[in-house]
This record gives structure tokens, sequence and C-alpha cells, in this order.
């Protein structure tokens, strides 16, 4: 007979309690919003510029008054669909010109991609809020359900009202921080559920690629 494991579960190390409505809701009850941002590459950019951006990076940071986190996950690219791609495209290739020509350059792909590791990084901001907290404390017992206490159902709307409540004053935080990062001519989008759950997974699990979070040089 197997015995049940008694010990610390891993899930006791993540501080996270759900994710809702792409919004993160830590244990201790306040809340996180995660940005997509795109990058902006320095080396690209004259001596006068970088000082530029240096400076609006600096007003950007000095304007806010409640704390952000920066974070960057990266991740060996995976050429695999794309090689399946050009596999098929091969196959339905008709001129022996193109075919050749195609043949030689997913060699290429292969024999590159193994020499050099090609990186793909997703830069994120995370904004945080810290209200009261959205677990409603459990009642006092017997007199208390008996006389004037809440039902299931009340305490679950005064919970959804509460949050709701700090998701509106984290969203105005999330407006502050897309217009500082606008000005700099970096774009943004906060991630969505699924989105967020990937990031977390990815961040969790290193040997999985990102699957669902988006490409931010598409975002208008």
């Amino acid at each position: 007979m197997t015995r049940k494991y008694q010990g610390v579960k891993t899930q006791d190390f993540i501080p996270i309690k759900e994710i809702r409505d792409g919004i993160v809701v830590l244990r201790d009850g306040s809340l996180r919003a995660i940005l997509l941002t795109s990058s902006v590459n320095m080396a690209l950019k004259s001596q006068e510029e970088q000082e530029a951006l240096i400076s609006q990076f600096q007003s950007f940071l000095n304007s806010l008054e409640f704390p952000i986190q920066i974070a960057v996950q990266s991740r060996r690219f995976d050429v695999r669909p794309y090689l399946l791609t050009l596999e098929r495209r091969l196959q339905q290739q008709k001129e022996e010109l193109l075919r050749v020509q195609t043949r030689e350059y997913i060699e290429f792909i292969k024999w590159f991609t193994s020499s050099v590791n090609i990186m793909d990084k997703k830069f994120f901001v995370v904004i945080p809020y810290k209200g009261t907290l959205l677990t409603v404390k459990k009642s006092g017992g017997f007199f208390s359900n008996l006389f004037g206490g809440k039902s299931k159902r009340e305490k679950f709307h005064e919970e959804v009202q509460r949050f709701e409540e700090q998701r509106s004053q984290l969203e105005q935080r999330i407006a502050i921080v897309q217009g500082g990062l606008q000005q700099m001519g970096i774009r943004s989008e906060p991630l969505n559920t699924e989105q967020a759950i990937e990031v977390f997974y990815t961040m969790f699990n290193p040997g999985e690629g990102h699957r669902n979070v988006p490409d931010i040089t598409k975002v208008q």
C-alpha cells in the first residue's frame, strides 16, 4: 500500500492565488498586471539619441508614484515549426530549381541554428496594486450565522465588487505606464488570462517554449 505524500507541495511556494481577467491575484490579496512591451535597440541609435532616451526613461520612472518591475524572459528560439512549414512547401513545389533552393535553405537553417543559440526574448512590465484583502473572513460561529450572518451569495458578490474596485485602480496605473512607455516609442499590451498563465508556465518549465504569448511587433 502506497503512502500519500504529506510534505510541502510545489504550489505552496508559488504566491499566486488565481489569475482573473488577466489580473494576477496573490495570496496576500494584492493584484499584479503584466504588460508585454516592445524593446529598443540602443546600439542602433546615435549618442544623442541614446542620451535622450535614457533621460526620458529616468523622467518616466521619477513620475511614477508606485513601484513597477521590469522582467525579461529569454528562451532558445524554436525553429521546428518554421522548418515544418518549409518542408511542406518543398513537397508542394513542382519546379526543380526552386526545390533545390528550398532544400539548401532548409539545410542552412538547420546548420545555423545548431551552431548559434538564437534567443527569443520577451519584455514585461509588472504593475502592482494592493488594497483590501479579496478573501472574506470566515463567519464567527453559530450565533453569527443565526443573527445577521451573510450568505455565501452575499459574500461572493462582495468579493466580486471588491475585485472590480481594485481592478479599476490598477487599470489607472496601467494607463499611466502605457502612456509613459508610448512617449519613448515603446508599445505595450496587457496580457489576458491565458497569456499570463503561459508566462508563469514557461517560467517554472524552462524546457517549454512560448506558445500563447503574442508578438508585440504586431501590436498596432
